[in-house]
């Protein structure tokens, strides 16, 4: 699948990098999405500015607290600051769906969880632009984006309604999505996030280069968590 794609705010030629740690230039592109979706596929959204403010805010602090000195880290720390945007919108709600079109198939994920479609589409839409502008890494492909079993998993997980659920989660959902390999274990973590990839790294390229001199050998794809019922 590809996004919906959504014209972001002209930040008088700043960075997306750095427009994206400012509350107007955020919500703006928000609302901005909305609209895109509206548009394509009829659901109408309705946003609380004043929550917005706080998840925003709450973000902000959450990347200052995490943001990585390495240069090798940067560009996966794209990755996992738009995987805390989007826990911070799950966490606060502040987008509720009005109206959905009268033919809406709920096994199109767009119309099985509007409000969480909506955060990740602007999550990744943002982290796109960043990826893009910094690192000249263009993506256009997002499979996992119509997998319905994937967002019902990614439903059932975050959305905090006891003390089994765990909003950090939403991180390694966010990876899913994004095509990047989530960590299940520590999500809300960058540094062991960190840590777990670059334990990782020296593994994978033995593993490469014995499929490549073994052709049987089968990399295994990462496991989503399952919810117990």
């Amino acid at each position: 699948m590809e996004l919906t794609k959504v014209e972001m705010p002209n930040g008088s030629n700043t960075p997306v990098r750095k427009s994206a740690r400012r509350l107007r230039w955020f919500k703006e592109t928000l609302h901005r999405q909305a609209d895109a979706l509206h548009t394509q596929l009829g659901i109408q959204y309705a946003i609380n500015d004043d929550e917005l403010r706080v998840l925003f805010l709450r973000w902000l602090e959450a990347f200052e607290a995490q943001k990585p000195t390495e240069t090798d880290d940067k560009a996966d720390f794209v990755d996992f600051a738009s995987g805390l945007m989007l826990r911070e919108l799950i966490k606060s709600k502040p987008v509720t769906v009005e109206s959905l079109p009268a033919n809406a198939d709920k096994s199109n994920p767009a119309y099985f969880w509007p409000e969480g479609y909506l955060y990740v589409i602007l999550c990744l839409n943002i982290r796109a632009a960043v990826l893009a502008q910094e690192f000249d890494i263009e993506k256009h492909d997002y499979p996992e984006l119509d997998d319905l079993g994937a967002w019902w998993s990614f439903k059932e997980n975050v959305e905090v309604e006891d003390v089994n659920d765990d909003v950090n989660l939403a991180i390694g959902f966010f990876d899913l999505f994004a095509g990047v390999e989530p960590n299940w274990s520590v999500p809300g973590s960058f540094f062991a996030r960190t840590l777990l990839r670059k334990r990782k790294e020296p593994a994978i390229s033995m593993q490469r280069s014995s499929a490549i001199e073994h052709p049987k050998t089968i990399l295994d794809p990462p496991t989503p968590p399952v919810k117990a019922l």
